[in-house]
């Protein structure tokens, strides 16, 4: 298919419309900058006409009553000194930049040494040709914590396993690129994705004043995103199988029409063999390793990793045992980077990638390298947010939006769904997940939680809508690689062909997303440890 074919489909219909409306939005480091200049405005007109709310757990001192909130503007004296002297402390304490660049430190590592490509190849090319779909899937919602190895490696090698057992491989290309972006924070245990998300979400708390002793927990998703993958697993296999695979028909060209001449097949995975199965037994017993590490501090004398004394002095109702667990919760992204960092290491060793600990360190100056526009963004980001908690706006939109809400009657599970398809819209124009979080959460964590809904509550539900319209948004950054991908075994596959084949994935996905947050509210489920989805704001403020 020609570029100029593939250009005029593009722009037909609602899609086409996303799309150029999208790609006229500027990039999120200069969105933040303009919502920043149009802080400064607003909060100089609410500031002059007087915008001010009460504070839901503060009081007065000199009243007794409840506190008033009024809007600051941001060009008063001091907060324009704090924005010059204050900068670096608010780069660098923008709670999501430590969680992530931590945790990356040791993802790279899995990374580029292979570990990662490798292990989720050899998880897929070992399954049974019935379990072929669910495997694919399941494997892709599980490599969300390779991030670019999963559309990188996966995507094209699910084509490649396809073809080979007959069957139609853009129909592997949807199974995976559904699990890996469709499905993107479903999966078995928390991750890099819960470490940013959850501190921008520990950001916002902080910034509403409204639970001074609320902290990030990574894990605060873990049972939520469990469920998720075992319940878009059977959906993407029925609609792979069921839906997109009886559309595509019969696949008649073969197991090798996707290769490339020009040296870039489909399937990047370097290290085959034993070699591989050598390097990915070392990582295995890297991995154990670490998981004792964590068991004997947690079970060991000393117990470095229990609070035992959480709760001297405290009534026993008044205290849980996730009090005395807390250190254990915080310490899990010190937990993952080490995981990811020793079992790269392991299997870099194995298979000759990793000959010193030069190449160690020079993996892990990489991936700060690949950091570098997160750094930027984050940049950006921390001062919005922080600018919007000196101005007040974020408090008094947030009791205002409450107040609004309550006043509509909607039940507390419908306002979830709400934000969830909220979401899923504003994902059709804004791909970052971070940066779209930053932009939401100083407003909606602290209004959901005026309404009894958990910072936790919030952050699931805004990442079911994140994920699942990924996959038909061409402003996703891996949406021009996955076209690629599919062109190999189909020369005029465009645009369109590759968002009506997702749509069906998106449409069930976010569905079923929204129908598991609201259930999951109504029966008061935990989102994770210590992790309650329902919230009441301390001293039973409200």
């Amino acid at each position: 298919m020609s570029e100029a074919v593939a250009t005029e489909q593009s722009q037909k219909g609602i899609l086409g419309w996303v799309e150029r409306t999208g790609n006229k939005l500027p990039d999120p480091v200069f969105l933040f900058f303009y919502l920043i200049i149009a802080l400064v405005v607003i909060s100089v007109i609410c500031a002059m006409a007087g915008v001010s709310a009460f504070h839901p757990t503060e009081l007065d001192e000199a009243t007794g009553g409840k506190l008033k909130i009024e809007a600051i503007s941001l060009l008063a004296a001091d907060n324009i000194q704090r924005l010059w002297v204050e900068m670096p402390k608010t780069f660098t304490h923008f709670h999501p930049l430590g969680y992530v660049l931590v945790v990356m430190l040791g993802a790279g590592v899995a990374e580029r040494s292979g570990f990662f490509a490798a292990g989720m190849a050899k998880a897929v090319k070992s399954a049974p040709k019935a379990l072929l779909t669910p495997v694919v899937a399941l494997v892709a919602m599980i490599g969300n914590h390779a991030a670019d190895a999963g559309y990188v490696v996966l995507i094209p090698l699910a084509g490649i396993l396809f073809a080979a057992a007959g069957r139609h491989p853009l129909a592997g290309i949807a199974a995976a690129f559904a699990g890996v972006s469709g499905g993107f924070s479903a999966n078995i245990s928390p991750g890099q994705l819960d470490a940013l998300l959850f501190g921008i979400t520990e950001e916002a708390v902080a910034a509403s004043s409204l639970d001074p002793a609320w902290t990030a927990n990574i894990a605060g998703n873990w049972y939520f995103i469990a469920a998720m993958t075992f319940l878009f697993l059977p959906i993407i296999w029925y609609v792979t199988d069921k839906v997109i695979e009886p559309r595509l028909g019969a696949w008649t060209g073969g197991a090798s029409a996707g290769a490339d001449d020009e040296g870039l097949s489909p399937d990047p995975t370097e290290h085959t063999g034993e070699l591989a199965a050598k390097g990915l037994r070392h990582a295995g017993l890297a991995a154990l390793f670490v998981v004792a590490l964590w068991v004997a501090m947690v079970f060991a004398p000393g117990t470095p990793l229990i609070n035992e004394a959480a709760c001297d002095g405290i009534p026993a109702a008044d205290c849980s045992i996730h009090s005395e667990l807390r250190p254990l919760y915080q310490s899990l992204v010190g937990a993952f980077f080490l995981l990811f960092l020793l079992t790269g290491w392991a299997y870099g060793r194995a298979t000759g990638v990793i000959k010193d600990h030069r190449d160690l360190v020079n993996m892990m100056a990489e991936s700060m390298k690949d950091m570098g526009y997160y750094l930027v963004l984050a940049f950006a980001a921390a001062h919005f947010v922080a600018m919007f908690n000196w101005s007040n706006l974020g408090l008094i939109s947030a009791v205002h939006g409450a107040a609004g809400i309550q006043s509509t009657g909607l039940p507390l599970p419908l306002v979830l769904g709400l934000m969830v398809i909220f979401a899923g819209l504003l994902n059709l124009f804004v791909g970052s997940a971070s940066a779209k979080w930053a932009l939401l959460a100083p407003i909606l964590v602290p209004m959901l939680m005026l309404l009894g809904i958990s910072p936790e509550g919030a952050t699931a539900a805004y990442r079911v809508g994140d994920s699942a319209t990924n996959i038909i948004t061409p402003l996703m950054v891996y949406f021009p690689l996955i076209l690629v991908f599919a062109q190999r075994w189909k020369a005029d596959f465009g645009l369109g062909s590759l968002t009506a084949m997702m749509l069906p994935y998106s449409i069930w996905l976010l569905i079923s997303g929204t129908t598991l947050i609201v259930v999951w509210f109504y029966l008061g489920i935990p989102l994770g440890p210590d992790a309650p989805v329902a919230y009441a704001l301390p001293g039973g403020g409200g």
